[in-house]
């Protein structure tokens, strides 16, 4: 594989080391966050100190029948990117990331669809994927009439990842459509929720996640099922057909539960027939681009060059 960013390397691992210390400071998480720690992280949307500011520039919207979507409309728009939040499939939110999404729609001339789907574990499996999949069709059918183009981009990060690749499946073996989507961005998610050997294997390290907050996000998005249940394609994509999917860009950090998952989701894409980049970037954990480091400027500006020219 070819590893990105060696050069700052020593930055992303001294920021690994304070993140670790800042969280040895705080109670242990157990495998599924409790009632509290669930409410900290959905009123900071992304788990952070303070929530995150909401932009004039974001509409919320309610489409294909009750699905809540945040629209960023730029004055030039050449393609349509619908995005899809992290957060476990349990947290997050639409309106999480504004600054990083206008800027992405002013910078890649791209209308974005950030979709507010239904969180775990109030709705469970398949809520959340019933929601982007009703969303994506609906910019199937209506994204000319509403922002002047055809040309639609999906992508997300973590849960958002995972369920964006579920939605181009459901689009294709529900829908019959293929070729919609020109194109998937993909950052560190979970493909195989039956567990890769990189999760299973990194242990109780106090990063973003670890094996033991996997196992918990697990648990809230797909409720009593054993593993082979989750092996079901449907619920986890790494086992499904990939045929007929578009190109995609996957990312993953070299301290991330989730390497395995992007290392063998790329190679499965590729030999079902699409191109694939795959970039795995030099000491990140997971969640990385949400920190004010010299690799999250890299691969921000990275995502809106392959989105732009998707």
């Amino acid at each position: 594989m070819m590893i990105t960013d060696e050069d700052c390397l020593a930055e992303t691992l001294a920021f690994n080391e304070q993140f670790e210390a800042a969280a040895a400071s705080r109670p242990a998480r157990g495998q599924a966050p409790d009632a509290t720690v669930l409410a900290l992280l959905r009123r900071n949307r992304l788990g952070g100190d303070t929530p995150p500011v909401r932009l004039p520039q974001g509409r919320d919207r309610v489409v294909a029948g009750g699905v809540k979507v945040r629209t960023f409309v730029p004055d030039h728009v050449d393609g349509v990117y619908l995005h899809i939040h992290g957060g476990g499939w349990a947290f997050g939110s639409a309106d999480g990331q504004d600054e990083r999404l206008w800027r992405l729609a002013e910078q890649a001339r791209l209308a974005v669809v950030s979709v507010e789907y239904r969180l775990a574990p109030e709705h469970p499996f398949p809520a959340g994927p019933d929601d982007c999949e009703a969303a994506a069709r609906w910019l199937v059918d209506h994204a000319a009439a509403e922002f002047g183009t055809e040309r639609l981009l999906i992508g997300g990060e973590s849960a958002g990842a995972h369920l964006s690749v579920l939605t181009l499946l459901r689009l294709r073996d529900r829908h019959g459509i293929t070729g919609a989507f020109r194109a998937a961005h993909l950052l560190f998610g979970p493909y195989d929720l039956s567990m890769t050997p990189s999760q299973r294997s990194f242990g109780s390290r106090r990063l973003l996640s670890n094996t033991e907050t996997m196992r918990g996000s697990y648990e809230l998005f797909t409720p009593g099922m054993g593993a082979e249940q989750r092996r079901d394609p449907e619920v986890s994509p790494l086992f499904a057909d990939l045929t007929g999917l578009p190109p995609a860009r996957i990312v993953v950090g070299t301290e991330d539960p989730l390497l395995d998952d992007s290392l063998f989701l790329a190679a499965r894409w590729r030999a079902a027939g699409a191109p694939v980049q795959l970039g795995v970037v030099a000491g990140a954990m997971h969640g990385f681009t949400l920190f004010p480091l010299t690799i999250t400027e890299r691969e921000l500006q990275r995502e809106r060059d392959f989105l732009a020219s998707a």
